[in-house]
């Protein structure tokens, strides 16, 4: 085995964040040596903060971050200050989106960015985005190779039952079809589930994107989000699937154009619509126990999507022996999963008590240190 020394720093880019880990080997194993992230790019009160491996303040300030180019700026100066100048390995960058033709982690080379740059209308609010991240990745960071680790590659074991809409054959061949989004958390899950993978388990990440995958034996199956991360259940900001006849009517009646449409369905749907404004689950319970009727029906309708995905892939797999929730709401809302599980007691998801449910486990998603694993598997040659 070739020895790969130094450190790897895994970019785990969101839509007003910046995730970011440092992992050095230990034992056969991605050690964080430091994390954090850049929060609220783009507003007023943006924050950038950082800890060490044992969870210990290094850094905590408020910069006015106006985006995520000056963002990774800073994080890579704060690196340098704590590691002291230390070898880095490799830069590892969490891609949501890389078209029909990029489905698996890779080295990013010039011909890798070309081919995502003519998938950008794939996914026109990220794909630009990671673009420039990587373009100034090189430029703070000369000479260290960098990885694209794709959301979308850990969906290739879908069938053609699940991946493909309804449309003409050509259509699917210009790479119309479901490709989900998620998989590197999804992995992370499944990594330290280790030998423990039951054969029928569905994972559901919820957090202000959120999406639920069907798993068969440890393989995606079948996915929420389809051709876009726009697409499944409702989420923070974004509508979740719709009848396409919405989309005609808009057009034809409120002349809306695709900048429109996209802004209307990505920006301005969702929890927000729903609770007029209200994008945060801990501020909708709270307005929800007050009686606030309109943060009731967004919880509601946001847990009944859920429940009904849950119980369509049950179906799906034949019944279901575990489910998992993770992401930021499915973690730390004990509130919205009881709303979830309440009548699921036919596929043995019982309560047992202080909000708790059989057949159900918690899980932290961990997608920076995925990034680390695949990117110091890659730098060894081994592209199993």
């Amino acid at each position: 085995m070739v020895a790969v020394n130094g450190t790897i720093l895994a970019v785990n880019s969101g839509s007003s964040s910046l995730k970011f880990g440092l992992f050095a080997e230990q034992n056969g194993e991605e050690a964080v040596v430091l994390q954090g992230e850049a929060e609220g790019i783009g507003r007023s009160g943006s924050r950038l903060w950082m800890k060490d491996a044992a969870g210990n303040p290094l850094l905590d300030v408020g910069n006015p971050l106006s985006a995520q180019v000056q963002a990774l700026g800073e994080i890579v100066k704060a690196l340098r200050q704590f590691t002291q100048g230390a070898p880095l390995a490799a830069v590892g960058h969490r891609i949501v989106h890389g078209g029909p033709h990029l489905r698996e982690h890779q080295r990013i080379t010039p011909d890798l960015i070309q081919t995502l740059k003519s998938a950008v209308h794939f996914a026109p609010l990220h794909i630009p985005a990671a673009i420039t991240l990587i373009e100034s990745t090189e430029r703070l960071l000369p000479g260290v190779p960098q990885y694209a680790c794709f959301d979308t590659t850990f969906h290739r074991t879908m069938p053609e039952t699940s991946s493909r809409f309804a449309l003409p054959g050509e259509m699917y061949s210009k790479g119309i079809r479901r490709y989900g989004f998620h998989g590197l958390s999804y992995e992370s899950v499944l990594y330290r589930l280790g030998a423990e993978i039951p054969p029928r388990m569905v994972c559901a990440h919820l957090g202000s994107g959120a999406s639920l995958v069907a798993l068969r034996d440890g393989r995606s199956v079948d996915t929420t989000m389809g051709l876009t991360p726009t697409g499944g259940i409702l989420m923070a900001t974004r509508s979740g699937d719709l009848d396409p006849g919405v989309l005609l009517f808009l057009m034809r009646t409120e002349n809306m154009s695709a900048d429109a449409l996209e802004t209307l369905l990505n920006h301005q749907s969702g929890l927000k619509a729903l609770a007029e404004g209200e994008t945060d689950m801990r501020q909708l319970q709270t307005r929800a126990e007050k009686g606030d009727c309109k943060a009731a029906l967004a919880i509601d309708v946001f847990a009944t999507a859920v429940r009904k995905c849950i119980g369509s892939y049950a179906a799906e797999l034949g019944g279901l022996d575990l489910l998992i929730f993770t992401g930021g709401i499915g973690e730390h809302s004990q509130y919205v999963r009881q709303r979830i599980c309440q009548d699921l007691d036919f596929l043995g998801i019982k309560a047992t008590g202080q909000g708790q449910f059989s057949k159900i486990k918690i899980m932290t998603s961990e997608e920076e240190v995925q990034i680390a694993r695949h990117c110091r598997r890659l730098l060894r040659g081994n592209d199993s």
